[in-house]
C-alpha cells in the first residue's frame, strides 16, 4: 500500500486520546434526525469503550464535524481532520456526501469506515482505505424490487429528484424489474409539483409510487397529495430509502405516514448485545432507536477492535479491514471484496422491508426479508 505523506495518528507517547473523526449531518438541508441517531450510536459506543479502559489505556475521542448534506463541506472536514491527526474517519449518512468524503480519505490515506451510505460506487476506483457497514444500494434495492413483485406491483412510478443517488436507485429498479415483467415510469420532480404527480399516476395506470425524493420535502407533500386523491385510493406508496423510519415522519403525516414500505437494516431478532444497546440508545435518544443508530454503534465497535489490535497507525488500520471479525449489534461483521463494489464491504447486514402499522403507527410490520 502506498501511504501518502500525512500525520499517521500513531505518534502518541504522552497518553493523549486516540481520536476518530465523525462525519454527521446535524443541520439542514441534511437529514438531521438521521444524523442525531447516527451520532447517538457513535457516542454510546465510544463511552462504552472508555468505560472498559479505552484503547490500550488511552481514551477514545470523537471529533465531530457537521456535514449538513454538503459534499464540499464534508471534503473540507476530512482535510481538517486528517491534519488534526485522527486515526480514522467514521460515519456519514448521505450517499453523495459520503462519496466526497471517501474520495478525499482515499487521496489522503486516511481510513474511513462509512456507517450508513449505500451508493455502490462510493469511490471511483477500488480503494484499500475505505470500508462500509451499510449494504450497497444494488443489494438492498433489489430486495425491495423482489418485495414489489411478490406483492403484485408491476407498474411502478418513481417520483425522482435529480441526484446521483436517486438516479442510481431508479436504474437498479428498472434493470431488475424489466426482465421480470415490471415497468418503471420515471416522474421528474424537478419539473412536477407534488399535486401534478396524481394526474401522472392516473395517466400511466401506475399501481405503485416510490418516493425517490428528499425528506421532509417534497416527500411529505407528495404523500398528502396522493393520499388525498380518491382516484388513487388503491395505489401503494413506497420509500425504499427509508424516510418513514424516523419519528418525524409520523409527526408530519399522522395517519398518512403508515403502510409505506421502506428498507431497514435490522435482523428479525436482535442478539443479547443488540438488545442491550437498544435499551441504552433508547435512553440516550428518548425514543426508539432507528437502524441508523445501530450502524453508528457498530462502526465504533469495529474501529475500537482494530485500534486495540494494531494501534492508531493509519496504514495498519487499512491493512486490517479484510481480517476484521467483530460481533456487532446485528451480526458478525466481516469485510470482503464484493463484485461491483469499490470499497471493503460487509456482505451483508440483514435487510428488511417494513412499514408503519396503520392500526398502531409507532409499530413496524416486517413485510419481507432479504
Amino acid at each position: 500500500m502506498n501511504t501518502p505523506p500525512s500525520p499517521s495518528g500513531a505518534d502518541r507517547t504522552d497518553g493523549s486520546s486516540v481520536q476518530i473523526g465523525a462525519l454527521v449531518p446535524l443541520t439542514r438541508p441534511g437529514w438531521v434526525e438521521a444524523g442525531q441517531h447516527l451520532l447517538a450510536g457513535l457516542e454510546l459506543a465510544v463511552s462504552e469503550v472508555n468505560d472498559a479502559g479505552g484503547i490500550v489505556g488511552s481514551p477514545l475521542e470523537l471529533v465531530v464535524r457537521d456535514t449538513a448534506a454538503d459534499p464540499q463541506r464534508a471534503a473540507a472536514a476530512v482535510d481538517e481532520l486528517a491534519r488534526l491527526g485522527v486515526a480514522a474517519l467514521a460515519g456519514e449518512y448521505h450517499s453523495v456526501v459520503a462519496r466526497a468524503a471517501a474520495a478525499k480519505a482515499d487521496a489522503l490515506g486516511l481510513p474511513f469506515l462509512c456507517s450508513s451510505a449505500v451508493l455502490d460506487a462510493l469511490t471511483e476506483q477500488p480503494t484499500e482505505w475505505v470500508a462500509r457497514l451499510a449494504p450497497a444500494q444494488s443489494h438492498g434495492w433489489q430486495i425491495y424490487a423482489d418485495f414489489l413483485l411478490g406483492a403484485g406491483y408491476s407498474r411502478i412510478a418513481v417520483a425522482a429528484e435529480p441526484s446521483v443517488y436517486w438516479a442510481s436507485g431508479a436504474r437498479i429498479l428498472r434493470d431488475y424489474l424489466a426482465p421480470r415483467g415490471g415497468t418503471v415510469i420515471e416522474l421528474d420532480m424537478s419539473e412536477l409539483a407534488p399535486t401534478a404527480v396524481c394526474d401522472e399516476l392516473v395517466d400511466h395506470r401506475a399501481t405503485a409510487l416510490l418516493l425517490l425524493v428528499g425528506h421532509p420535502e417534497p416527500a411529505v407533500s407528495i404523500v398528502k397529495s396522493v393520499r388525498g386523491d380518491q382516484r388513487l385510493a388503491e395505489i401503494m406508496i413506497g420509500a425504499p430509502a427509508g424516510q418513514p423510519e424516523f419519528a418525524g415522519w409520523a409527526t408530519l403525516l399522522g395517519d398518512d405516514s403508515t403502510a409505506i414500505p421502506f428498507l431497514r437494516y435490522l435482523p428479525e431478532r436482535l442478539s443479547p448485545l443488540g438488545e442491550r444497546v437498544e435499551t441504552a440508545l433508547r435512553e440516550r435518544l428518548g425514543e426508539a432507536p432507528s437502524f441508523v443508530a445501530f450502524e453508528g454503534y457498530d462502526t465504533i465497535a469495529v474501529l475500537a477492535d482494530v485500534l486495540r489490535s494494531h494501534g492508531a497507525d493509519r496504514a495498519r488500520i487499512a491493512e486490517f479491514w479484510p481480517r476484521v471479525a467483530v460481533e456487532g449489534t446485528r451480526g458478525q461483521i466481516q469485510f470482503s471484496r464484493t463484485p461491483g463494489i469499490s470499497v471493503w464491504q460487509w456482505a451483508w447486514t440483514p435487510v428488511q422491508v417494513v412499514d408503519r402499522d396503520p392500526a398502531e403507527p409507532d409499530r413496524f410490520r416486517v413485510l419481507h426479508a432479504g
